[in-house]
């Protein structure tokens, strides 16, 4: 492309103000609450999270016009701290300016800590964007000076509204006569993705003949050629997938688990997503009836993080057909759903005296501590003295399962505790 070329048509349709954003309603929309924000001038530095395309680089660059303030870019993979310093230096210069971040779930620690004082000191308006949940991915530090905000994948009439604007208003495609019969392909290739919408659209107007030009679905088929799999990874079908694998997991089913994670992989599933869910299943569905479970679940999570794709799959692999082969128990997960469930019912019951830590003359004259049964020192290293609360007294909260771990665990605590574990 010469010098003279047009920018990409993703480029040149993106939005200048909010106006003319399409999407993210409950952001942006008249009532949206980042929108009001805007337009009162009292922004936070954010974390814009969702998945490519859905504008976060635009929302970035709006609210810098709207607030009147530069904005400096940077890309977390390509950039480090000393890149940071430079902007920093820059607002001795500028004054406050808005430090864009892209992918900043990229970031390691100490590039993540260098913004925190610039962030507090107001001399930036941090905006992250990521793809990943910052829950995760983001240092605690940080995600406690921004607000996070969730983006949403376009829904199909937001796409196609998109689309029909782009040849509406675009400069360049205006000028041609095209006439829009069909966009099920395009939306569909575009995987909820807005600029990869508009690459989609240039490419077929790009790839077809002079004259007038009628875009349908087979003439887009024949343009990309390829057929992709059918798997959004921001809409219903990806969620669904997610759900068909875990349940065939907990279902002790390898050959539906694999086929599942093999969709998720073909469709370009992010390795680190797939291993979460598993470690979340392997406490929540095994648990104590397989503890190893667990543990592996974890290092495949270490693992595919230090390798990535293509040979991430065989740790998935070996995970998941582990994980959906192995003996099942949901006790603990449910033992703590109750022990939450007794909290909010008998809110905060004090701690009985003999439980109480003692560090001081005054606590011990106030009995705290008092009648503590050391386990350690009474046969078998059990005391059977009370850990809950009076008001509890005697409840049991963990029932263990019927397999072959729990038995024995149950077997170990029917010997102590005969009122609660006797039967």
């Amino acid at each position: 492309m010469d010098s003279h070329s047009p920018a990409p048509l993703a480029e040149r349709m993106r939005p200048k103000n909010l106006s003319a954003y399409i999407g993210q309603t409950e952001l942006i929309g008249k009532e949206g609450r980042l929108r009001l924000m805007i337009e009162q001038g009292s922004v936070p530095s954010m974390i814009l999270w969702g998945p490519p395309g859905t504008g976060k680089t635009t929302l970035a660059e709006i609210i810098a016009a709207a607030m009147g303030l530069e904005v400096r870019k940077l890309s977390a993979i390509s950039s480090g701290v000393a890149d940071l310093r430079r902007v920093f230096e820059e607002t001795r210069l500028l004054g406050r300016v808005v430090l864009f971040i892209d992918e900043i779930h990229r970031f390691n620690k100490s590039q993540q800590d260098a913004l925190l004082g610039a962030v507090e000191k107001g001399q930036i308006l941090l905006i992250g964007a990521t793809t990943e949940n910052p829950s995760f991915e983001v240092n605690q530090a940080l995600l406690s000076r921004c607000q996070v905000y969730i983006l949403q994948g376009f829904s199909k009439d937001e796409l196609n509204s998109i689309l029909h604007q782009a040849i509406r208003n675009d400069e360049v495609l205006k000028q041609q006569d095209i006439t829009v019969h069909e966009t099920d392909a395009l939306i569909y290739h575009s995987g909820g993705d807005a600029r990869k919408l508009l690459n989609l659209l240039e490419l077929v107007v790009m790839s077809s003949p002079e004259g007038p030009l009628v875009i349908d679905n087979t003439i887009t088929g024949k343009v990309l050629q390829k057929k992709l799999a059918h798997y959004d990874k921001s809409g219903e079908q990806h969620y669904d997938i997610v759900s068909a694998f875990i349940k065939s997991m907990r279902g002790s089913d390898p050959n539906g688990t694999l086929y599942w994670m093999a969709r998720m992989l073909d469709g370009g599933e992010d390795v680190k997503f797939i291993a979460r869910r598993m470690i979340i299943l392997a406490s929540e569905d095994i648990g104590n009836a397989n503890p190893n479970a667990l543990l592996l679940a974890t290092s495949c999570f270490q693992a595919v993080s230090m390798i990535g794709m293509p040979e991430a799959r065989i740790i998935l692999g070996q995970t998941a057909s582990y994980l959906a082969s192995s003996a099942k128990s949901n006790r603990a997960y449910e033992a703590i759903e109750f022990a939450l469930e007794q909290v909010n019912k008998y809110g905060d019951l004090p701690v009985p005296l003999h439980l109480r830590n003692a560090p001081t003359k005054l606590m011990k004259e106030l009995d705290y501590g008092k009648n503590y049964q050391y386990d350690h020192h009474s046969e078998l290293g059990f005391s059977g003295q009370e850990f809950l609360p009076d008001a509890m007294s005697g409840t049991r909260i963990y029932d263990p399962g019927n397999n072959p771990r729990e038995e024995e665990m149950r077997r170990y605590l029917k010997a102590r505790w005969k009122d609660k574990y006797g039967y």
